[in-house]
C-alpha cells in the first residue's frame, strides 16, 4: 500500500514550481493536526512573535499575557522601565500566574501565594522554612527573549533567533521614514474566528480580494491594475497602495514637512512572518497578531493608532473614530470571507487553484513555511 503523502511533503511540492505556475497551498496544510504541531514546533516555537505595541505597557508593573506554542508567557515593564518576558508558570506546583492584562507591583501565584518580583526573582514563599532543599535565591521565573522593535514587542522562545533589528532590517529600510516607533496605540481588542490562522494571514497579504470582499467599504477605492506586489524577503512580504484624499488620516499631516511626494500618501501592507500583519500609513496604523487555536480557529489581537503628529492634532480623535468604524466594518467583511474559505477547504470536492500575479505574497508565505517545516 502506498504511504499517504504528508502535508509537509505536499507543501514542499507546492513551492517547487516558479511563481508564474504557482497554485494555492494544499488543503492539508490547513486541516492537518500533525502539520499544526509542526508549525508550533518549527515556526511559532522558533521565530519572533508580536505581543502588541510597547506603548501599551507604559508604566512599571504594566503587564500582558500571551501563549507561544503552548507556553504561557508574561510580558511586563519592570521597575527600571525595561520590557521583560518570562514564564507565566509558578516554580512551585506549576500553576499559571497571571491572566489577561493589568498592572501589578509583584507577581503572586493564585494557588499558594508564592510571590515574584518584576524581574522574575522569587520574593517570598509562605511556610517553606521546613524544607531544607528550599533556597529562595535559586528560584526565578525562566527568562524569555524580548525586544522592542520599532515600537513592537517581539518575543521568542528561541535563544538563537537572529535579532529582529537584523532579520527585519529590510523593513526598516522600506518604511523607516515613517518612524513606526513614534506611533501611539489608541485601541487594542481581541477576537476568535473559525478559520485556520494561515487563511487569515493570506487574506491580509493580498489585495486581490478587496473589490469583491470589501465592496461595501473600501473595495471601490482599489484599482487592481495599479497594485504593486514586489518580491519580499525570507522574513516578510509586502505590497503598497498609493491612496487618494478620501481618508485624511491616511495621509501625512498637513504640518508634516519631512515627507514628500508619494511618501505622503503610500499605504504599506507588511506581513512579518509568521503572524504579524501591519497596515501602515503616514497618519495611522492598524495590525493583527495571529495565534492558532487548533486547525479550525484563530485567536486575533487587533489594534491600531496614530502617528505622533496626528496625535497632537485637536481634530485627530474625530478622524480616528471614523477610521476605526471603517476598520471594524472591514473586519466584519474579512471574517465572512475567511470563514467561508475554511468551510470550502473542508469540502470534499474543493481543490486549490492557480494564483494571480497579485498573490505573490501568498506564494512567498508558502515558501517561508516550507523553509521552516521539514518533510
Amino acid at each position: 500500500m502506498t504511504k499517504p503523502t504528508s502535508a509537509a511533503a505536499e507543501l514542499h511540492a507546492n513551492v517547487s514550481v516558479p511563481f508564474n505556475q504557482a497554485h494555492a497551498m494544499p488543503k492539508s496544510v490547513y486541516t492537518s493536526a500533525e502539520f499544526l504541531a509542526q508549525e508550533q514546533k518549527h515556526v511559532f516555537g522558533q521565530d519572533w512573535l508580536c505581543a502588541g505595541r510597547a506603548d501599551a505597557l507604559p508604566n512599571a508593573g504594566d503587564y500582558l499575557t500571551m501563549e507561544i506554542a503552548g507556553e504561557p508567557i508574561i510580558v511586563l515593564r519592570d521597575k527600571d522601565g525595561h520590557l521583560r518576558a518570562m514564564s507565566n508558570v509558578c516554580r512551585h506546583r506549576m500553576s499559571k500566574l497571571l491572566e489577561g492584562r493589568g498592572t501589578t507591583k509583584s507577581i503572586v501565584c493564585p494557588y499558594h501565594a508564592w510571590t515574584y518580583n518584576l524581574d522574575g526573582s522569587l520574593r517570598g514563599a509562605p511556610a517553606m522554612a521546613g524544607n531544607q532543599a528550599f533556597c529562595k535565591d535559586q528560584i526565578a521565573l525562566p527568562k524569555i527573549r524580548c525586544q522592542d522593535w520599532l515600537g513592537w514587542i517581539m518575543v521568542s522562545l528561541n535563544p538563537d533567533a537572529p535579532d529582529p533589528h537584523e532579520s527585519l532590517q529590510e523593513v526598516e529600510n522600506l518604511v523607516g521614514y515613517l518612524d513606526m516607533g513614534s506611533y501611539r496605540e489608541t485601541f487594542r481588542e481581541s477576537f476568535r474566528w473559525r478559520t485556520n490562522w494561515k487563511v487569515l494571514a493570506e487574506n491580509f497579504m493580498e489585495s486581490y480580494h478587496l473589490p469583491v470582499c470589501h465592496a461595501g467599504t473600501i473595495g471601490g477605492s482599489v484599482d487592481l491594475m495599479k497594485m504593486t506586489c514586489p518580491e519580499g524577503s525570507p522574513a516578510f512580504n509586502y505590497h503598497f497602495i498609493v491612496k487618494n484624499d478620501s481618508i485624511p488620516l491616511s495621509l501625512a499631516h498637513p504640518d508634516n514637512t519631512q515627507l514628500v511626494g508619494d511618501q505622503r500618501r503610500i499605504t504599506w501592507l507588511l506581513s512579518i512572518y509568521p503572524s504579524l500583519m501591519i497596515t501602515l500609513t503616514p497618519g495611522y496604523f492598524w495590525y493583527l497578531c495571529l495565534t492558532p487555536d487548533g486547525v479550525d480557529h484563530v485567536n486575533v489581537l487587533y489594534g491600531g493608532g496614530m502617528s505622533a503628529d496626528w496625535c497632537a492634532d485637536p481634530k485627530a480623535e474625530g478622524y480616528l473614530k471614523t477610521v476605526k468604524a471603517l476598520l471594524d466594518d472591514v473586519n466584519i467583511e474579512d471574517k465572512d470571507c475567511v470563514e467561508k474559505v475554511y468551510a470550502g477547504i473542508e469540502a470534499g470536492l474543493s481543490a486549490p487553484g492557480p494564483l494571480s500575479h497579485l498573490e505573490r505574497p501568498n506564494f512567498e508565505f508558502a515558501q517561508y513555511l516550507a523553509s521552516r517545516i521539514p518533510v
